[in-house]
This record gives C-alpha cells, sequence and structure tokens, in this order.
C-alpha cells in the first residue's frame, strides 16, 4: 500500500492590495514517492514590494530542487541544503537593488514520506496536526514581541547570513490532517476554531476555502492563507518492498547462450549464491557485466537502486534494461582485476603503487559518506583496479542506506569508523601480504616492519586507520586523504604502544605473583639470617 493524500488549498490578499502568501505542493510519481515522499510548502514574504518574490521564489525553489537531491540523503539534510542555498539567493538578490533589500520571507515545509512526516520551519506561518478531535501546533514562532503589540520576526529565510532552521519527526496515521496556515489565518481564528472547521469539513479543499473564509469574514488584517492536507492511506511499504520484484533467478548460463537481448561471453566469476558474467547488448554491442543470483532473492535489485543513485567513476555505471524477465544486474565492463586476484597471481605492489590506490579509495569511500551510503565490504576482493589505472568498487551487495530505508543486515554503531579501519586494513593486507594484527597481537605492527621501502609518514596513517579505538582513527575520509595528499608533511602521531597489563593481563598478573614469591623467599631467607647469627653470637 502506497501513501495516499488529500489537498485542499485557498489563499486571499484580503485587506492588502497584495498578496504575499505563495504555497505549493509536489506528489511525484510512484518511483519517487516511494523514495523522497510529498512536498507541501507554504511562505509569508517579509515586506510589500519584495516580499511576494521572496515568497514565491522559497517556495518554488524548494518543491523543484528538493526531488534532485539524492535519494540516498535523509529528508532533514535535503531541505537544510536547499534552505541554504534559498537563503544565500535571496540576500544576495536583495543587495543588488535597494527595493529589494528586506527580500525575505517565512517558510514552513511539510514532507510526507512512507509512515513519516518530517517538517522544517522558519518564521511564523504554522504547521498542525489533527489527530481524531486533538488539533496540536508542530512548529514554534520565530518572533519578538512589539511594542505596539505586533510580533517582529526574528527568524526569516533571506533575512540574515546564518539561518536556523527547526526540524520535527514524527509518525503518520491513517486520518491524520495537516494544516499549513499564515498568520491572517491563525491569528485571528485561533485553535478552537480551526480544530472545528477542520473536524466539520473533511473536504480539504472545502476545509481551506472554509478557514480563509471565516478568517476574512473575522476581521483579518494580513493575507490569509490555508493549506490542508489529509492522510488517506500510510504507506506500509518501504524501499527495499517497492525494489521486490517478482522475477525468477535465471538458469545457469554457458558461453554463446542468450537471455533478454544478451549473450553471455564468459563466465567471470562464481561464489555460493551468485554468478556474475561478461556479456554483450545484441542491439548495441556494447559489453556488460551481468551479476545475477543462482536462487530468487527478495531485494536483489536493491544494489541496482544503490548503485544507480551513484555519479561517480569509482562505481560502475549501471544500465537499467527496459524489460527483464529474470533477477539480473547490469554494468559497464573494465578490463583489469581486482587486488585479491593481483595479489594471487604473485603481483608486488610497490609503495608508488599502494599510495596511489590509497588516495583513490580515500576519494571513492568519501564519495559514498557524502551521499550516505555505506559499503560495508571493503575488502581486496572487491577493489578493481581497471586497465585505464582507476579504482573501482565492487560487492555493493550488502550495501546499505539508513536514510532511505535500506538499513544493512550489519550496520556498526560507528559506519564511517568502521569504513576507515576497512580501507587501511585493505591497504595494509595488500602492501604487505598479513594482517596489522598478525599473531593476535593487540597493537598493529608498522607496515614498516616487512617493508622497509615504506616511510613512517605512510606507514602512521595506515596504522591510524586500524587502531582498535575508533575514536582514535581518523574522523572521516576527507581527513585521510589530506594527511596522504600531505605526505611527508603530514602529522600524524605514532600510537603509544598498549601497556603489558592491557596487552596481556593473565601475562602480567603471573609476573606480578612470580615477582612477590620471589620477593617474599628473600625476606623469609633474611629472617632466618639474622635469627641465625643472633643465636651464634649469644652468650651462652
Amino acid at each position: 500500500m502506497t501513501l495516499k493524500t488529500g489537498f485542499g488549498a485557498a489563499s486571499e490578499a484580503g485587506l492588502r492590495e497584495r498578496n504575499g502568501d505563495f504555497f505549493g505542493m509536489v506528489i511525484p510519481g510512484e518511483d519517487l514517492l516511494v523514495s523522497k515522499g510529498i512536498v507541501a510548502a507554504i511562505a509569508d514574504g517579509v515586506g510589500e514590494i519584495a516580499g511576494r518574490e521572496a515568497a514565491e521564489y522559497a517556495v518554488l525553489s524548494v518543491l523543484s530542487d528538493y526531488y534532485d537531491t539524492p535519494e540516498t540523503w535523509e529528508v532533514p539534510h535535503a531541505l537544510g541544503k536547499l534552505l541554504s542555498s534559498t537563503n544565500r539567493w535571496l540576500l544576495s538578490h536583495g543587495a543588488t537593488r535597494r527595493e529589494f533589500s528586506t527580500m525575505a520571507t517565512t517558510l514552513s515545509l511539510l514532507v510526507l514520506r512512507g509512515a513519516r512526516y518530517t517538517i522544517a520551519h522558519v518564521g511564523d506561518t504554522r504547521i498542525y496536526r489533527l489527530r481524531g478531535k486533538e488539533l496540536a501546533l508542530l512548529t514554534r514562532d520565530h518572533v519578538w514581541q512589539g511594542a505596539d503589540g505586533k510580533h517582529v520576526l526574528k527568524r526569516a529565510v533571506g533575512l540574515d547570513m546564518h539561518l536556523v532552521v527547526d526540524y520535527e519527526e514524527g509518525e503518520l496515521k491513517q486520518g491524520d490532517v495537516f494544516l499549513l496556515a499564515s498568520d491572517g489565518v491563525w491569528e485571528v481564528l485561533g485553535d478552537a476554531r480551526m480544530s472545528g472547521i477542520l473536524q466539520d469539513c473533511p473536504d480539504p479543499e472545502k476545509a481551506a476555502s472554509c478557514l480563509v473564509e471565516e478568517a476574512l469574514a473575522s476581521g483579518s488584517e494580513g493575507n490569509a492563507t490555508a493549506q490542508v492536507i489529509r492522510v488517506e492511506e500510510v504507506s506500509t511499504e518501504s524501499l527495499v518492498d517497492y525494489l521486490r520484484k517478482d522475477l525468477p533467478a535465471p538458469p545457469a548460463l554457458m558461453r554463446g547462450q542468450r537471455l533478454d537481448g544478451y549473450t553471455v561471453l564468459d563466465l567471470v566469476h562464481e561464489s555460493a549464491g551468485r554468478v556474475l558474467y561478461k556479456v554483450k547488448e545484441e542491439s548495441s554491442g556494447r559489453i556488460l557485466a551481468m551479476k545475477a543470483p543462482k536462487r530468487a532473492e527478495e531485494g536483489f535489485l536493491v544494489e541496482e537502486w544503490i548503485l544507480s543513485r551513484i555519479s561517480s567513476s569509482f562505481v560502475p555505471k549501471v544500465i537499467v534494461p527496459e524489460r527483464r524477465h529474470f533477477q539480473y544486474m547490469l554494468s559497464a565492463w573494465h578490463e583489469g582485476n581486482t587486488l585479491l586476484e593481483m595479489m594471487q597471481s604473485g603481483h608486488h605492489f610497490s609503495f608508488a603503487e599502494v599510495e596511489k590506490i590509497a588516495s583513490m579509495l580515500a576519494r571513492a569511500v568519501a564519495a559514498l559518506e557524502r551521499l550516505g551510503i555505506v559499503h560495508t565490504g571493503i575488502r581486496p576482493e572487491n577493489l578493481h583496479l581497471g586497465a585505464d589505472g582507476k579504482l573501482r568498487l565492487l560487492g555493493f551487495g550488502a550495501a546499505c542506506c539508513p536514510s532511505a530505508g535500506i538499513p544493512g543486515t550489519d550496520l556498526p554503531s560507528d559506519p564511517v569508523a568502521s569504513e576507515i579501519h576497512a580501507m587501511g586494513s585493505s591497504l595494509y593486507e595488500i602492501l604487505t601480504g598479513k594482517s596489522p594484527y598478525e599473531g593476535g597481537r593487540v597493537d598493529p605492527v608498522p607496515p614498516g616492519k616487512y617493508r622497509p621501502d615504506v616511510p613512517d609518514w605512510f606507514g602512521n596513517i595506515l596504522v591510524k586507520c586500524v587502531l582498535r579505538d575508533p575514536a582514535r582513527r581518523f574522523e572521516m575520509p576527507e581527513e585521510m586523504l589530506v594527511a596522504l595528499e600531505a605526505g611527508e608533511k603530514a602529522i600524524v602521531p605514532v600510537q603509544a604502544k598498549t601497556p603489558l597489563a592491557q596487552r596481556n593481563p593473565l601475562a602480567t598478573w603471573r609476573f606480578t605473583a612470580a615477582v612477590s614469591i620471589f620477593v617474599n623467599l628473600y625476606l623469609i631467607y633474611l629472617r632466618m639470617v639474622e635469627s641465625i647469627e643472633a643465636t651464634s653470637g649469644s652468650p651462652w
């Protein structure tokens, strides 16, 4: 079941010559409805001259650009980016002409996605929620009380370089009614009358009209705008559910066989659950990689969804076929080998090679981190070095994107720290052929012990990546990249060795006990000697 809503709105200038309010709502197609949701906005422009332009620009820019933000972003993060951009534009545009010097507006945004809502709010336009017979105010006014009793905005989009936005999130329930209203409505009617109108008028269009008409009839001196959204059905379908296509796994294929217009050229890799083929697209002649499950998997195409949202040279480009009769995923084919395959074939990675790979890997993981994607499988077998010299990440089968409702099965408590550890371990392995904690050590062994050609500054970077305490690793991939680019000038402190008591508590206690026994025996011996000397020196 997908999210369904009813919508209605009304706006009047009232006693003023010009209507400075502006509103809007977008209900996208099914794909974006699941990943991004429905967005509604209301704005009340500041000032008679440029207020309307500010309100209109703010609403239209958010409504149009919201769906261009990455689908992998959290809703508050996406809205925050848009509001910051809108704020900067209004400030810069207001500085170009004197009559636009107060080009600012309130702005209240409501996003309904899945079974939750998100609010972003600046100013004194308001968002209410009617649940049953209870009307709840979900925003707070950002105003000062003026000497004349009228309120003055202390926060607005376009008012100040530092924009502070209120965010609120909550659960949706069937039958919820949301009201977005300007002060020309809520200030005159009050909560009780607005609640009564919303309950008496189940049709959102009629409810919005009644609210505006009632406000004007009650003496509203400002513009009056009301936007009503009724939640008819709450979505019970997650993104993973949506991507669960009822398709069978393809049969095992051999060289020369065809499937949905693709001819198998070679079987590249086979694991317990999946097969990777090199195929040729018959319609275009291009060479592609085809990954397919051996048995039908729920959510197999989640990996395709994640990869198709990544626009980066560090990830193979995904090709989504127009029609398919089986579960499989297509991506661009790149000649080359994984780092593990290169190691197994006897390739000796020089320090210069590993240094270059480290920089590319840091950039790749940083690109994922900015999109809110966690790979969770960074290992030499999932790092592909192409014939073109570029590093590409493979193996997104266990990748997760919590903000898009793809939580993953083994998401660590600190995903970024975990990714940095995996990066450091992989680089250490291809450089030395060993684990940083070879032999069960408590402290990582500096790679220079195995590879004298590795400078200390690079060894310190790898050691910092794999420290057992996540708080002592690099905070983000970009920090690691800065250290790599600094090279010999990088200031990466060498970690202090863990005390013996922490490295091997049992050995410590054994040593302490042995010393204690030795000291006690020595003291007993001294006491016996003193006793013998005292006895031999007696006059009897």
